[in-house]
């Protein structure tokens, strides 16, 4: 039985957008040292997946998997429980927006697990950085013991979890796993104004008039960001719906 605590790291790469679309499915652990640190370890692998479908042309250039490579592959049903649901089990599952993993891998196929965005974290925790992407983090801050090469080529699965891991090490170190779950269940806390005549600019410096405006964006994230400063300053905010999306690009 395993008593290391887990959590594993998912990236995915599709063949389009359907809920069974996923051609290649990569994974890193990271574990806690018995004196609490928690470190990146040995455990990593990919596995092609079938999608049962051609890949578009589109998510193939980003990737760059090929039909003739996935056509003796499992199926998406067939792979990911054990790649989700690890012998041992996992305190829970990561990726980067993984409201985009999380697509995928549902509930009944990830046995329940909890998930940790590391996008949303990297928001609270390094907010003065320029941009939040998982390879723009990588290079903005140069994470401690990553290997370059196995960080290569970006926009494959196992590659990519395997920088996600090295930024979800660091969040762990510095934040309990308590907490990067409770800001993973909330929308992402954009640290800047992503949009408008004041994109670009700290919260606290937008005025009334453009502060309301962007409370009443569609997208979630720019909401509740600018929903958060209202109540850091005393107002009123709209009780609108707060479900996460990723498509803000910051």
């Amino acid at each position: 039985m395993r008593c290391t605590p887990r959590i594993r790291v998912i990236d995915l790469e599709t063949a389009g957008y359907g809920p069974q679309d996923v051609c290649e499915i990569g994974w890193q652990d990271v574990v806690q040292t018995p004196d609490g640190r928690w470190r990146v370890n040995e455990d990593r692998g990919a596995m092609l997946v079938n999608p049962g479908r051609p890949i578009s042309p589109e998510t193939m250039a980003v990737h760059h998997i090929l039909d003739a490579e996935v056509a003796g592959a499992p199926f998406w049903k067939e792979a990911a429980p054990g790649v989700l649901r690890p012998e041992g089990g996992v305190a829970a599952l990561a990726a980067h927006r993984a409201s985009f993993e999380q697509r995928y891998c549902t509930p009944s196929l990830a046995g329940g697990a909890a998930w940790i965005c590391t996008w949303k974290c990297a928001l609270r925790l390094w907010p003065h950085l320029a941009s939040f992407s998982n390879q723009m983090l990588r290079y903005q801050r140069m994470p401690q013991g990553l290997v370059h090469a196995l960080g290569l080529p970006a926009h494959r699965a196992l590659p990519d979890a395997y920088v996600t891991a090295h930024h979800l090490r660091d969040m762990l170190n510095e934040a309990s796993l308590e907490q990067l779950l409770a800001w993973s269940a909330e929308p992402g806390l954009l640290p800047r104004a992503p949009k408008g005549p004041e994109r670009g600019k700290a919260w606290s410096l937008l005025g009334e008039e453009a502060l309301r405006a962007l409370a009443q964006d569609r997208d979630p994230d720019v909401r509740f960001s600018a929903e958060t400063e209202q109540r850091r300053r005393g107002e009123t905010t709209s009780a609108g719906p707060t479900e996460p999306s990723q498509h803000t690009l910051l």
